[in-house]
């Protein structure tokens, strides 16, 4: 098996390469389709896949996969070591709208739990690189995970709505919430200690996650569900049923108010 400095090496190269490929298709117009409640797709997505698919199975032909764009096979991932979660485009409708929020995502999970992670913002060339009990890099620069203790007045990444609703038992302190689109990006920027938590509601993919997991826990943070347990990846049913993620020190305090969120495993729509 692969070292976790090989497998980044890995990651960065194909991340850079992809990021390439994607800026130059943003030069023509977009061929863009709807997923559904999915969102939208657009032919960046398919081809950014199809580069990821090359590369990284090739590379590690032994590794499990799962990536948004390519329909899931349980054969190909369930009881694998190692398996590759990736989200080509995370945040597409925002590269649609030329908002440089954007992100490919790779990451890897082993024996179901985050062990590699590169996230990378082609249009800000931002390139974050982690794996827990290793290093974490943006730009290759040591980054560090926020040793904030208090939530008033911290730096959340999220959607300001969530905080301001109603069926919060008691209100959230006032916070700088900065919203990003991608969730990918919003975990990166965690790891890289610019924003100081971030809270992901109901189900999100594996995907999603995966690589920003692996960036924040590698850089001293914590990653977990909203009621603190930890997220098990490459699952039968690849999501996770929410995410709180912060610095060491504020991740308690988010748990203290989201243990009592209704946990989407039990209702029937899944909805938060």
């Amino acid at each position: 098996m692969q070292s976790a400095a090989s497998d980044l090496e890995l990651l960065e190269a194909a991340a850079r390469e992809a990021g390439i490929l994607a800026r130059n298709l943003l030069n023509k117009p977009l061929e863009i389709q709807s997923k559904g409640e999915a969102g939208p797709v657009t032919n960046v997505d398919f081809a950014v896949n199809d580069l990821l698919t090359e590369k990284l199975r090739n590379a590690r032909p032994e590794y499990g996969w799962l990536s948004e764009e390519t329909p899931d096979d349980l054969s190909q991932r369930i009881g694998k070591q190692r398996v590759f979660m990736l989200d080509p485009i995370d945040g597409t409708a925002a590269m649609i709208a030329k908002a440089p929020q954007w992100t490919i995502s790779i990451g890897i999970s082993d024996n179901d739990r985050a062990y590699a992670g590169v996230v990378y913002n082609p249009m800000t060339d931002e390139m974050f690189v982690g794996a827990p009990g290793t290093r974490a890099t943006l730009n290759g620069r040591r980054m560090f995970a926020s040793d904030r203790d208090k939530l008033e007045g911290a730096r959340m990444i999220g959607q300001k709505n969530r905080f301001s609703d109603k069926r919060w038992q008691s209100p959230w302190p006032k916070m700088d919430i900065i919203e990003r689109q991608s969730i990918a990006y919003r975990m990166a920027l965690v790891a890289a200690g610019q924003g100081d938590a971030t809270v992901l509601f109901g189900f999100k993919n594996e995907w999603d996650i995966s690589a920003g997991a692996a960036l924040i826990e590698a850089a001293g943070g914590r990653v977990s569900d909203l009621w603190g347990q930890p997220i098990m990846l490459n699952q039968p049913d690849p999501r996770a049923p929410g995410v709180a993620a912060a610095g060491a020190a504020l991740h308690p305090l988010l748990i203290e108010r989201t243990i009592d969120f209704p946990d989407p495993r039990g209702r029937k729509d899944g909805a938060p």
